[in-house]
């Protein structure tokens, strides 16, 4: 019998799912920051400075942007470590890459490396890496144990890893409005802006298959991470889960 895994509120066979979160993004993908945008009236922006605010990463540093995407983490990093250390982004999508590659050379920046690599396994020798960084990806990801596991591998010991993701809501009232801008408001600015209802459902759908705040830091702990603690922003719509390697 075959295995299933979620792919939004669909059951689909694992070994297709890959394929099926590559063709989202294959169509997202050169509306991607116009989109998060919209979708998060520019809040994406301050979820992502507060994430590099709490990276620990200093000038020299190895860093790796996991679902790199269009670039937006890898940008920062970059300035934070300096001429002395090294950041690689790293998607499974090909598209999402030129796109990060388009937006990192109109900042200026030439010498962030691109890797096409899958989270569940990554291209990189044990004790590589003094963060590892994965932005709203976690959730396309299907074995998201085996990732996570692959996270902890790649980091050197003392090392942070940081999952922004989208969570559970804490407030009652404030899910309810959410889920009402999610189910009908979403898809249809994707149809707006991207021609593109289908995808943006999908994305809307797979927010609330994944797992929770404290589900999720189980599963960082059960990854062999020896901390790991969260924080809600913007009432749990987001959460960042921080994790060091002991």
């Amino acid at each position: 019998m075959a295995k299933t895994t979620h792919f939004g509120y669909r059951e689909v066979d694992v070994e297709k799912k890959q394929g099926l979160v590559r063709e989202v993004f294959d169509s997202v993908a050169g509306k991607y920051d116009l989109m998060n945008d919209v979708m998060s009236l520019g809040t994406h922006r301050l979820w992502k400075n507060y994430t590099i605010a709490s990276s620990n990463v200093t000038k020299g540093d190895h860093v790796l942007d996991i679902a790199g995407g269009t670039g937006d983490l890898a940008i920062k990093f970059r300035k934070k470590v300096g001429a002395s250390g090294k950041v690689i982004l790293s998607d499974i999508n090909n598209s999402m890459l030129d796109e990060g590659r388009r937006n990192l050379i109109n900042h200026g920046i030439i010498d962030v490396e691109f890797v096409q690599a899958n989270a569940e396994m990554l291209p990189f020798e044990d004790n590589t890496f003094d963060c590892v960084s994965i932005a709203f990806g976690l959730r396309n990801v299907t074995n998201k144990d085996i990732a996570l596991q692959q996270m902890y591998r790649i980091l050197k010991k003392g090392g942070t890893l940081l999952v922004l993701e989208f969570s559970k809501v804490e407030n009652e009232m404030l899910e309810k409005i959410y889920d009402l801008y999610s189910f009908n408001l979403i898809p249809k600015f994707g149809e707006f802006f991207a021609n593109d209802e289908d995808s943006y459902q999908y994305l809307a759908e797979s927010i609330r298959k994944h797992p929770d705040q404290e589900t999720l830091k189980a599963m960082v702990l059960d990854a062999g991470f020896g901390f790991c603690e969260y924080h809600n922003l913007t009432g749990g719509i987001v959460a960042l889960h921080k994790a060091i390697k002991t």
